[in-house]
């Protein structure tokens, strides 16, 4: 639908377009002109869908605040489960994870050679030594954050922990990518660029995505790429960045067993941060962490 200058905007912030998205629109017009991909106008958040995330954000932050006080040698990865349903539900959120395509747990719990998608078992008991990734993903009034951090259970290898260490810097390096009006490939090329420097391979098939409407939205975020390629980044997108980096070889495979697993094909180590981020106009903003 094309709107008049004097029409109110189409995000609904209650503005005449003249006022709120006329320039914006133009500018991505232009681009697209000269022929780069832009975002389409479901991609780009309005104030209030901005807000309904930052609170569901707040849950989702303080189930891996919790996890981080409790989690330990010992424990079973479905203790770590019930312990984020019963934060989650008791401060008004819905595990998003919990029966998504059949999924059958509130959050992943991802150990050692496991790049993604691990699912919580009471048989499965955490031990020294063990790296373990906690992903979780929560839906307040309609409105979904996500994020994941590592944890280092016990004694950890020397091996391990820079593996651990790398990877949240890769996440470091990709967020610094972000600029608006750049590119989504600044964000895989500076991931990609670091993670390899230091002997590491970045998983291609997995990534970041827009997420606020919904679990997984369009853009997909590749964590390898090149610089200056790709969708350009507008103010009001929101995505995960997420790297998921291996200390050997990139190649995955998901278990066939349960369909969900997705593990390293050589058996090596695995480690992901994840935070959700909104592109402003003047950088970035974290959401979820």
């Amino acid at each position: 639908m094309k709107l008049s200058r004097n029409d109110l905007c189409w995000c609904k912030s209650g503005l005449k377009y003249k006022k709120c998205h006329l320039e914006f629109d133009e500018r991505l017009k232009r681009l697209k002109r000269h022929g780069y991909t832009v975002p389409s106008r479901e991609m780009i958040k309005n104030e209030e869908q901005i807000e309904g995330i930052r609170q569901s954000a707040k849950i989702n932050d303080g189930l891996l605040d919790l996890v981080s006080k409790n989690i330990k040698e010992g424990m079973t990865t479905e203790e770590i489960d019930k312990l984020a349903y019963e934060y989650t539900t008791d401060n008004g959120g819905i595990p998003a994870t919990l029966n998504y395509e059949g999924y059958p747990k509130s959050i992943c719990t991802s150990i050692n050679n496991v790049v993604c998608h691990g699912i919580p078992s009471k048989d499965v008991i955490l031990k020294s030594g063990d790296i373990v990734n906690v992903d979780a993903t929560t839906i307040l009034n309609g409105y979904y954050s996500d994020a994941s951090r590592m944890f280092m259970i016990g004694e950890v290898s020397e091996d391990a922990k820079k593996l651990v260490e790398v990877t949240r810097e890769c996440l470091k390096k990709g967020l610094e990518a972000v600029k608006p009006w750049g590119f989504l490939g600044d964000i895989g090329a500076a991931v990609q660029q670091y993670a390899e420097s230091q002997g590491f391979s970045v998983v291609r098939e997995f990534g970041g995505h827009g997420v606020g409407i919904d679990i997984h939205e369009d853009p997909f975020v590749c964590h390898a790429g090149k610089k200056g390629t790709g969708m350009i980044l507008a103010p009001g997108m929101v995505f995960t960045i997420e790297p998921m980096i291996n200390a050997g070889g990139h190649e995955i495979f998901i278990d066939e067993d349960d369909g969900w697993t997705v593990l390293t094909a050589d058996g090596s180590l695995s480690a992901q941060w994840e935070h959700t981020i909104l592109v402003t106009e003047k950088g970035t903003e974290i959401l979820a962490k």
